[in-house]
């Protein structure tokens, strides 16, 4: 901070009053000089007075642009103000929008989406953004009628005047209330140009809204199965740790009778602590998976609710459609291409309005009122009159020559075209690969459902086997660990695949935008 400190001293001049019965009459030219030699501004104190008060006015200003805000004053350190705290205490009062969630009601995936497009704030924003672009084709639209606007026009000055021998002062009044009008009649399609790409732009706002809410529900929907998976994965690390403790006791119970040795007991230790270990880490899984939907719902991620469980879902086992299906679907509702088709849209009413810059443009412009003015000289009685105002004119302006500005809008124009087209077909290209993959990975997570439930039979038949004959003395304990192991992993890997199909299924519906068009159905969801 900066600060400037002026000294100025002012010293009294004495001035020479002179009556105004002395100014009615018309002075001596002696005595006209000699009045004119006795004002302030002759006198050399009041110059040097006047020169320090313009100092001072100066550094007053200089000081008060020196507590403006700077840069950092090196790149090695963070940039520090003491405007920072009004910075935070604006946030702290501008508290973000919260709601509660029944925490004994059971959510379904549709209600949660139905209330995170009604609270998430990315839903408001493009929503705001959509009224700004409505508000700059109201503007744009508005050219097309006439401005009319009311002026009052209040003057007064005095000057003095030195003729026939004598010395006057006029004092002069005006008071002058008008209203403007101005209409551009003809533009050639300049105002058209523009209505036409801010209607392209409106376009383009409303299916970023769009593309805002499908990928909202995507996110949602990939969260709420991820939770899905993780609370699958914390039921069977549960049940891998409860096996494990069970293996454990009848070993432990085996070697108090003499039918097993230390060794087996400690590999039985040994797996109930890895089993544990695992659930921790499926705990947190959980907890990560939990607070990431709550916060896709526009809620902090330590709100506590239930969701349905993932036995209560339908799960397909095949696709209805071939992937070509798909594309072209895509091809033929994914919101963002359509914003893009408008950008294509916005621009080509730019080169309309670019071309409409060579030709002339003719507008009118007028104005009517009454003019009142008064004067006065000397301390005379003053005058009054009062009259009609108005003016009128057609103008016609053609620019001939503005140095090539306007061929260089109009290649300008054509050149945004050009990438507005080239960002369809990149676009297009890369919609018809997400879909294909998208496609591809669904297939793949059906396929290894199936091969998964297999598994988890198979494995599941395998450790209670294995349990039996160790019970027998058939089998040693090493044999019943690596069948408990092959059952957590099938355990997991069953849950996995079953929550990858309603992934993978709701992902290939996000790249085909099939969630904007048939979203699940909605029950009434709670506050």
């Amino acid at each position: 901070m900066q600060s400037a400190r002026v000294a100025c001293s002012f010293q009294l001049i004495p001035l020479h009053i002179v009556h105004p019965k002395d100014r009615r009459e018309p002075s001596p030219a002696g005595n006209r000089k000699k009045m004119l030699e006795t004002l302030p501004y002759k006198n050399e104190n009041w110059r040097v007075c006047r020169c320090r008060l313009w100092l001072f006015v100066c550094l007053f200003i200089s000081s008060l642009s020196g507590t403006a805000q700077n840069v950092p004053s090196s790149p090695a350190k963070p940039w520090q103000s003491d405007r920072e705290a009004q910075f935070a205490r604006q946030l702290k009062a501008t508290p973000g929008q919260s709601y509660t969630l029944d925490a004994n009601h059971t959510y379904s995936l549709a209600e949660l989406v139905d209330l995170a497009e009604s609270h998430n704030p990315e839903t408001r924003v493009a929503w705001q953004q959509a009224k700004v672009q409505a508000h700059s084709l109201g503007v744009a639209e508005a050219a097309l009628y006439p401005t009319i606007s009311a002026v009052a026009l209040a003057r007064t000055f005095r000057q003095s005047d030195i003729y026939a021998g004598g010395f006057y002062r006029d004092t002069v009044g005006l008071f002058q209330p008008t209203l403007n009008l101005n209409y551009l009649i003809f533009d050639f399609g300049r105002r058209s140009g523009t209505i036409n790409a801010a209607k392209a732009d409106l376009f383009a706002a409303d299916f970023a809204f769009n593309d805002t809410h499908r990928r909202l529900i995507y996110d949602v929907t990939a969260n709420y199965y991820r939770l899905l998976n993780a609370i699958g994965q914390q039921e069977a690390a549960r049940a891998t740790l409860v096996n494990a403790q069970t293996v454990e006791k009848d070993t432990q119970s085996r070697l108090d009778h003499g039918l097993a040795t230390l060794p087996d007991l400690l590999e039985a230790q040994a797996a109930s602590a890895q089993a544990d270990f695992d659930l921790q880490a499926a705990i947190g899984a959980l907890e990560t998976a939990h607070g990431d939907l709550a916060t896709s719902l526009g809620l902090p991620p330590h709100t506590q609710f239930e969701v349905q469980a993932i036995n209560e879902l339908p799960i397909p086992d095949t696709l209805t459609e071939t992937a070509d299906e798909a594309v072209d679907r895509a091809l033929a509702q994914r919101p963002d291409l359509m914003e893009q088709a408008a950008r294509l849209r916005s621009a080509e009413a730019s080169i309309m309005q670019a071309k409409s810059n060579y030709l002339p443009t003719l507008s009118f412009a007028g104005d009517g009122g009454i003019q009142r003015d008064w004067g006065q000289r000397n301390l005379t009685d003053s005058g009054y009159v009062q009259r009609e105002s108005w003016n009128a004119e057609i103008n016609l302006q053609w620019t001939l020559f503005d140095g090539w500005r306007r061929e260089h809008t109009l290649a300008e124009a054509k050149a945004r075209q050009a990438e507005a087209r080239a960002q369809i077909d990149t676009l297009h290209d890369q919609i018809s690969d997400e879909v294909w993959r998208a496609y591809s990975d669904a297939e793949t997570a059906l396929r290894q459902k199936r091969a998964a439930a297999a598994l988890l039979a198979s494995a599941d038949q395998s450790y209670a086997a294995a349990l039996k004959s160790y019970d027998l003395g058939v089998r040693n304990l090493l044999d019943v660990v690596s069948a408990q192991r092959a059952l957590a992993q099938a355990r997991s890997a069953d849950v996995f695949a079953r929550t990858q199909v309603l992934t993978q299924i709701s992902n290939l519906a996000f790249r085909t935008a099939d969630l904007l068009r048939t979203p699940p159905p909605r029950q009434n969801p709670q506050p």
